[in-house]
């Protein structure tokens, strides 16, 4: 069992500080996990999680990877479980920088009408009847709440690079002389980022790897699948050689990484491939019911429970082509009708 801010030592300079689970029925919010890294003099935290007992994990981290005099605070993406502890940056009494990707500026300045957006459009997969009052709800788990600060600033006010990891190309942006890469990804939700940490051979996937479905409103499917991928032919050639994420309490070396990672997609296909059977050919579908058939199939990602579980169905049935027949919340889902439209004023 792992416990909130327990460290798991990679080497003597890289760390990986362990969040939490999500329990709604118990009020605690999902913490993600952080990395603190030392490049030569340079302190490197990729993600500060949330609540204060993780923000005194995190600075005890600090001091355990060897001197530092300055400091470099990355956030993968806007979620509130990675970003609480963002303020850190000014606070570490060196000169420091912080880097956020822009896309996920809105859902940070305002996550309660990111997380309203999301539950609105899974009302009925979920069973919501107050969409507005369950967001509010969520938010109010994560305290205290600083994801900008004095120093904050986007990934995306630096030039764009192409960067070279084997025989993959990426674009984002390097850090630290290169041994630092921060590699656009975009599949989780809008803005998000993966970070390649060079000496310590870590690949860290923050959330692309949170189950083989997105469930955000604002996911991509094929960029997750297209990003798994990658990171699973990384660790084939030897380019990487421990995989973290945001949400499972571990470390995976080459081989078992390479190996879960394939799982993932695997499990990706396999889940289409079930949904298209729950579909059927023609078949009206209650988002409802669709989502407790795709919970039976025990595929979750970090945080199963209801509310997610309906958040992936809705994006299932818009992966398959269906689309809702009304606004009504639970109204049922099929495809539309695969004919030319009649020209204007043919009567």
């Amino acid at each position: 069992m792992t416990a909130l801010g327990d460290l798991i030592e990679i080497d003597d300079r890289t760390l990986l500080v362990l969040g939490q689970g999500l329990d709604l029925a118990h009020g605690q919010p999902d913490v993600a996990n952080a990395l603190v890294h030392r490049v030569a003099d340079t302190l490197v935290v990729v993600d500060t999680g949330v609540t204060t007992a993780f923000r005194t994990a995190l600075l005890e981290a600090t001091g355990r990877v060897g001197p530092w005099s300055r400091a470099l605070v990355l956030t993968t993406h806007g979620h509130l479980d990675h970003v609480g502890n963002n303020d850190l940056a000014d606070g570490l009494g060196v000169p420091a920088e912080h880097w956020v990707p822009a896309p996920d500026l809105p859902q940070m300045r305002d996550p309660g009408e990111y997380w309203v957006r999301a539950f609105e459009r899974a009302a009925g997969a979920a069973a919501l009847p107050d969409p507005g009052r369950t967001a509010a709800g969520l938010v109010a788990l994560f305290r205290p709440m600083r994801p900008l600060g004095a120093k904050t600033r986007t990934y995306e006010e630096r030039p764009l690079e192409r960067i070279r990891i084997g025989p993959l190309r990426f674009t984002g942006w390097t850090f630290a002389d290169g041994a630092v890469r921060v590699l656009r990804s975009q599949g989780h939700c809008a803005g998000h980022v993966i970070v390649h940490l060079r000496d310590a051979g870590v690949l860290h996937l923050s959330d692309e790897g949170n189950g083989p479905c997105g469930a955000m409103a604002d996911a991509d499917q094929l960029k997750i699948q297209t990003v798994l991928a990658s990171a699973a032919l990384l660790f084939e050639r030897g380019e990487a050689e421990l995989l973290t994420d945001g949400h499972t309490f571990a470390v995976r070396r080459r081989a078992e990484a390479a190996a879960h990672l394939e799982g993932v997609l695997e499990q990706a296909t396999a889940l289409q491939g079930v949904a298209l059977g729950l579909a059927g050919e023609g078949a009206r579908i209650r988002p409802g019911a669709f989502a407790g058939a795709v919970a039976e199939l025990g595929i979750g990602g970090a945080n199963p429970n209801a509310l997610f579980t309906g958040m992936v169905a809705v994006n299932l049935l818009h992966e398959l082509g269906l689309r809702p027949e009304s606004g009504a919340v639970d109204a049922p889902w099929s495809r539309p009708p695969l004919r030319n439209q009649a020209p204007p004023g043919s009567g």
